[in-house]
């Protein structure tokens, strides 16, 4: 059963406005690699859809996407040395 809107949250997803639908269809990559959700939102936001993708981009700029922490830089960093890749400098 899905949850109901919450309009007096301060968070857009609570409230309902985000359709959470078109991110499902776009975010397996950082599925697979065990990313949060706001990290996967953010990433699919900027149009960063595969591991593949982070190489066109500064490290700077990832960790600058609202939903991007520790955590989520040090999964998205293993997934790009394992398939031996880096941020842009």
């Amino acid at each position: 059963m899905p949850k109901q809107p919450n309009p007096d949250s301060r968070c857009p997803v609570a409230r309902g406005e985000i359709d959470l639908s078109r991110y499902a269809a776009r975010d397996g990559a950082w599925r697979e690699i065990g990313l949060g959700a706001p990290a996967r939102r953010a990433l699919v936001d900027a149009d960063l859809l595969r591991v593949a993708d982070l190489a066109k981009v500064t490290r700077e700029k990832v960790l600058g996407l609202h939903g991007i922490g520790r955590e989520a830089m040090g999964r998205l960093e293993a997934a790009m040395d394992r398939i031996g890749i880096r941020f842009r400098a």
